[in-house]
């Protein structure tokens, strides 16, 4: 009960603060982002802010993911790409949001993060996430085109293989700077236009089109 009040109360504020629309007010509310962090962390799960889950990575603050949800108007029973699942707590939203006839496809560079993010989705019942370890920077074409691709991580570029793996009409969010970030939204019709949301902080976007191989 004290995380679902707390959780509400969250939801509530951001729905004020940000105008957000109701289906990512709804999937806020409903997320309980205090089962992906780890268990040190579980009493700040809903406290605005980002929180450390391992690896060097973080979950992000409520409040940027809600506007990527928003920004992307996301929509029951698109197929969306998620670069960066860390603990899959933005997939989670983002599921809830595109419903069980929709699809979230999320890639990972890091093997223990995916396994973590795997387990937290199949244990709240998230069946409408794939989760696969591999080179975000280069999406995956397996599955593509997709409806809305969106990144959790700031890239030195927009990734060719994500402009070319968007479906037209299609939209992404994503993050582009190093030291300065700016949130980018990419739509693509005949050709591609993007706009700035404003200034960001990420994680940087490491991979072939990131920058640097993760492998090396």
């Amino acid at each position: 009960m004290e995380f679902d009040e707390k959780r509400y109360n969250l939801a509530r504020r951001l729905k004020e603060e940000l105008s957000l629309s109701e289906k990512v007010y709804n999937a806020i509310r409903k997320v309980p982002r205090h089962l992906f962090v780890p268990e040190r962390y579980k009493s700040e799960a809903y406290v605005d802010t980002p929180l450390p889950i391992g690896y060097g990575q973080t979950i992000s603050a409520p409040h940027m993911v809600a506007i990527m949800c928003d920004l992307l108007d996301l929509n029951e029973g698109e197929k969306v790409l998620e670069i960066g699942t860390g603990c899959g707590y933005h997939a989670a939203v983002t599921a809830e949001i595109i419903g069980k006839s929709g699809l979230v496809v999320s890639v990972e560079r890091i093997p223990e993060l995916a396994e973590i993010a795997k387990r937290n989705l199949y244990a709240l019942g998230y069946d409408n996430v794939i989760v696969i370890v591999g080179d975000g920077s280069c999406g995956y074409a397996e599955m593509a085109p997709y409806d809305k691709i969106y990144v959790t991580a700031s890239a030195p570029e927009i990734p060719k293989p994500l402009i070319d793996q968007l479906k037209s009409g299609g939209k992404m969010v994503i993050p582009v700077g190093d030291t300065y970030q700016i949130l980018y939204v990419v739509e693509k019709d005949d050709g591609m236009k993007k706009w700035s949301w404003g200034a960001v902080r990420f994680v940087p976007l490491y991979g072939k089109y990131g920058f640097r191989d993760f492998e090396e």
